[in-house]
């Protein structure tokens, strides 16, 4: 049984202020604690189920404060009635600056608020090999539980750095490719060994600040009647051709 002090304590981290003042975070069902038992994260408690303590024991280290709790008890810990096997609690990741490699390409997120949006995107850059995203400091926050939930693991391979856009990109020594509804067609971009992609806000797009710093707009033609198309699910369309482009 978990104590009402520990409880206390999970549920805090929902709530950023108290995530940035505990520097933990927290990570909810098995899919994504698995990803964080293998990651390099420093765990601090994990709360589970005493099935899931027997069946992964071996991938724990004594380090970790382990606490058995029932189903219900794991699932009033979180914030999402699905899981009822485990909760963890690790230690957040210093910001720390992106240095890219010689033929890498990092993605750029300017004003992504939406936490799921974020998450996706997390995910999909993992998919698509890349490590290193470089985000607006308006952007929603890494350690939200809807981040780490909608990046399904992938928080635990993808790295980010928020800092001011445009501060980093006036550093920038390789090409910078923004989406825009009036850009070169993706599906004819020759890209380039390395460079950035830009994702711009929900709503808005890419803001004029960030707007100066484009080497090239590239946009994803539109054949049916959408209005438009959500960032995250753009992100996967720009890193398709990405990668077909490179092969």
């Amino acid at each position: 049984m978990i104590s009402k002090a520990k409880s206390k304590f999970i549920k805090s981290l929902q709530v950023k202020k108290y995530r940035v003042e505990e520097q933990c975070f927290v990570v909810e069902g098995a899919k994504s604690v698995l990803e964080l038992l293998r990651s390099d994260f420093e765990i601090v408690m994990l709360v589970a189920t005493p099935e899931f303590m027997l069946k992964y024991k071996h991938k724990m280290n004594s380090q970790i404060e382990r606490i058995e709790a029932s189903e219900k008890e794991v699932a009033g810990l979180g914030s999402f009635q699905s899981n009822e096997d485990v909760i963890a609690v690790a230690r957040m990741k210093t910001n720390q600056t992106v240095r890219l490699e010689f033929d890498e390409y990092g993605l750029v997120v300017d004003d992504i608020r939406d936490p799921g949006n974020l998450g996706t995107i997390i995910r999909i850059a993992d998919w698509y090999g890349i490590q290193h995203i470089i985000a607006s400091e308006q952007s929603a926050d890494f350690y939200n539980p809807k981040v780490i939930s909608s990046s399904m693991g992938s928080f635990c391979r993808v790295n980010i750095f928020y800092t001011s856009l445009t501060a980093y990109l006036s550093k920038r020594k390789t090409t910078c490719y923004g989406t825009f509804l009036n850009g070169q067609n993706v599906h004819q971009v020759n890209f380039e060994t390395a460079g950035l992609i830009v994702i711009g806000n929900e709503a808005r797009g890419i803001s004029a600040e960030v707007e100066h710093f484009i080497d090239q707009r590239i946009s994803i033609p539109k054949f049916g009647r959408a209005e438009s198309l959500n960032a995250a699910m753009a992100t996967a369309v720009v890193l398709d051709n990405l990668r077909r482009s490179k092969k």
